[in-house]
């Protein structure tokens, strides 16, 4: 292939699972690189500390971020490579105590911490140690095995840079096949790789945009209410300059000259803090492969956000001023509420009609109330809470439930690769069926279907049909049901612009055929598909495709509740009894996609968001029930005068903190529990995962007395101050 006229850089590495780091997981063992090409004229990789390894070292290793921070083993750390004899490496199996390998155990070290494209952290993973090539080579009897000898436990792969790019792969495909006419060669397209990383990026920037909108929305209510109150106590102080002959505008323009400095001033801060903060972004799967991670400054949003702070308070302080000074010179009646007046003609107690027209009548003039930001300020805190636990309650059922990302199958196996078999299949698949746990089990056989017309591949698993076979998650349609129907996952239908009921035409080593799709689904995680490639075709329509397989593999699903390291144990057991040169033989978990971890990363997002919108609920239901005791103390002072008690005056602001709560719950809940469905609805469409109603309840049933509780809270001051207000010296001021 290095002789191809559109290759530009080859570098091979080992798919190797043979060889692993003492005293850690197995899964931190990178893929041995086969030559000095790695990471150099392929990749350059991005070195945060240290250096590269140099490839001629048989003691140097480089690691990644996430492994030096989760496992503290940073630049001048030492690990210790357990590599397997030459038979183990044969046989795929340690001969040590617990199946440990019994090869050479070198000292490495860790000389730099990188990342590149290819060789990356991926979420919810620990990290990676990566070799040096002079590692491979010092040890090639540990690690590659003879050359002339196949060995189906470590294999090589290449990573290939075309002088085209993407544009290139249609001509080195074919190429290829003109090459190696009679080898079932995989080619897969990395731009489709990072075009998936950046559909999570752009998942989760929207998230954070979505929260910064809300944030943005919500402040507005508050800044502007603060505004408007600064703007009517500035005209009221300049009511006598206008006897000496200052104008509308004039008084407009000196109220909100303040105003205009205060917001000029708050912005330059939030354009500190938001230098300052910038270490902490990107966040997810961005913060995994930033390259240059640390203080960042973005001036052009910086200074567009300024200007954009300044602008809209210097306006809304000039408007605001305006509105006031027109306000005093109109005399028309203040809006009456029909709730308040329904209330008051119901003949209840004089404190509780008061604190409801306190509560929604916003009146004019000095006693006028900020009635409407505290509705909405209500509204807004019990719908953001809501909408976020709702939110929230949906990704915890995605994460704890693997079956909406289609991981329906809770063991699995490899029984063979590429064309043989380890172990003998048919007697094996028997004895994983007689555990009583065992609900499904599917002996599935994997290959990789070209797709005429485009670039890209489609990898086909045989399932057999139900009864007794694994589920598989549908997001739509059903499974097929005649040889020359298929079902398909999302991002392989998209690759064959294809919808259900339509035809396609697959093509493997046996020549096309062409096939109904008759669904769209979600796959297990496979060894060279995600959950959102490939299909499912019935086992006669695979073995009219394929002469062979990449991968032959047992697949099982569990009954509900049935622990799995129990059921682990019974399979093995079955196995052992059933097969006694199959003892050790096992099932495992499955790999987990890293889209539950990336899902599981914006989890607190929307919580942050209703926390926020809770304080802005707080701080408006707060300036609410505090402005109306000192705007319309004269009313209560009246009241007082006629005979109302110091309980009854505090009972008043008590009336008017529920009676927002109850316009919050009232009105947020329903609205709250439909937004946040609706955005769930459609991360999951996005995603994609199988969408279930989110409902958090515990949350609901919480936020009833937990809202009553905190309007009341806000209401002990304000009250205080009702009951001792000085009913003498109120009147005689008034």
């Amino acid at each position: 292939m290095r002789t191809f006229p559109g290759v530009a850089a080859l570098s091979t590495f080992l798919i190797d699972y043979t060889y692993r780091y003492a005293g850690l997981p197995e899964e931190v063992a990178g893929f041995p690189p086969v030559d000095a090409e790695t990471l150099h004229s392929i990749e350059t990789p991005v070195v945060y500390r240290g250096r590269m390894w140099d490839p001629q070292r048989a003691d140097e290793v480089v690691v990644t971020q996430v492994f030096a921070e989760k496992f503290h083993k940073d630049v001048g750390s030492t690990l210790t490579l357990s590599l397997p004899t030459p038979r183990e490496l044969a046989q795929g199996e340690g001969s040590g105590p617990d199946g440990a390998f019994t090869g050479p155990q070198p000292t490495v070290h860790v000389v730099g911490v990188v990342s590149s494209a290819f060789f990356s952290d991926e979420p919810g993973a620990a990290g990676f140690v990566e070799m040096s090539p002079g590692v491979v080579h010092h040890y090639a009897a540990n690690i590659v095995g003879p050359a002339d000898k196949r060995n189906l436990f470590n294999f090589a792969s290449a990573l290939v840079r075309l002088r085209d790019g993407e544009a290139g792969i249609p001509a080195f495909r074919k190429q290829l096949t003109t090459a190696f006419p009679k080898a079932s060669l995989e080619v897969n397209d990395n731009f489709d790789r990072y075009r998936e990383a950046q559909r999570h990026i752009r998942f989760e920037a929207r998230c954070l945009l979505a929260f910064a909108a809300a944030a943005l929305i919500a402040a507005l209510f508050l800044v502007g209410q603060a505004i408007g109150r600064m703007a009517a106590s500035s005209t009221d102080e300049l009511r006598n300059l206008r006897a000496a002959g200052l104008v509308s505008r004039q008084a407009a323009a000196a109220g909100a000259s303040a105003l205009a400095i205060a917001g000029a001033l708050g912005a330059a801060g939030a354009v500190a803090l938001a230098y300052a903060a910038s270490p902490i972004f990107p966040l997810g799967t961005a913060d995994l492969i930033e390259p240059t991670p640390g203080l960042s400054a973005d001036w052009l949003v910086f200074i567009l956000g300024f200007a954009t702070i300044s602008v809209l308070v210097g306006t809304a302080a000039f408007g605001s001023s305006l509105a006031a000074g027109a306000a005093r010179r109109r005399d028309a009646a203040p809006r009456r509420s029909a709730v308040a007046t329904t209330v008051a003609r119901t003949g209840l107690p004089v404190p509780v009609v008061m604190g409801t027209r306190f509560a929604l009548e916003s009146g004019r003039g000095p006693t006028a109330l900020p009635v409407r930001p505290a509705l909405l300020g209500a509204v807004a805190g019990v719908l953001g809470v809501v909408a976020a636990f709702t939110f929230a309650a949906g990704v915890s059922d995605s994460v704890d439930h693997p079956e909406r990302f289609g991981q329906t199958v809770q063991l699995q196996s490899y029984l063979g690769a590429e064309g043989q078999d380890y172990v003998p299949a048919a007697p094996i698949s028997k004895a994983v069926r007689s555990v009583p746990a065992v609900t499904g089990v599917n002996e599935t056989t994997q290959g990789i279907a070209g797709a005429p017309g485009t670039t890209s591949t489609i990898v086909l698993y045989s399932h057999a049909p139900p009864p007794g076979s694994t589920p598989v998650a549908l997001l739509r349609g059903r499974l097929p049901l005649d040889p020359d129907e298929v079902v398909l996952a999302p991002s392989s239908l998209t690759t064959l612009g294809a919808q259900v009921g339509d035809r396609v035409e697959l093509s493997g080593d046996r020549g096309r055929r062409t096939f109904t799709v008759t669904g769209v689904c979600l796959m297990p995680q496979g060894p060279r598909n995600a959950y959102t490639e490939g299909g499912f075709v019935l086992p006669d329509a695979y073995r009219t495709l394929f002469r062979s397989w990449k991968f032959h593999m047992l697949q099982a699903s569990i009954a509900p509740g049935a622990d799995l390291h129990r059921t682990q144990t019974q399979i093995a057991a079955a196995i052992a009894r059933a097969v006694p040169e199959a003892a050790g033989y096992s099932m495992n978990p499955p790999d987990t996609p890293g889209e539950i971890f990336e899902v599981a990363q914006v989890r607190r997002l929307p919580l942050f968001l209703g926390a926020f919108l809770a304080l802005l609920a707080i701080a408006a239901v707060g300036h609410g029930l505090a402005t109306a005791v000192r705007r319309r103390r004269h009313d209560v002072a009246v009241l007082c005068a006629l005979g109302m008690t110091r309980s009854q005056s505090r009972l008043v602001v008590i009336t008017q903190a529920s009676v927002l709560a109850l316009v919050g719950l009232v009105f947020g809940i329903p609205i709250g529990l439909a937004a946040g469905r609706s955005v769930w609805r459609a991360v999951a469409h996005s995603t994609p995962i199988v969408y279930t109603p989110p409902l958090a309840l515990p949350a609901l049933l919480l936020l009833v007395p937990g809202a009553f509780l905190a309007a009341n809270l806000l209401a002990v001051w304000p009250a205080r101050r009702a009951a001792r207000l000085r009913v003498a010296q109120v009147l005689r001021a008034e």
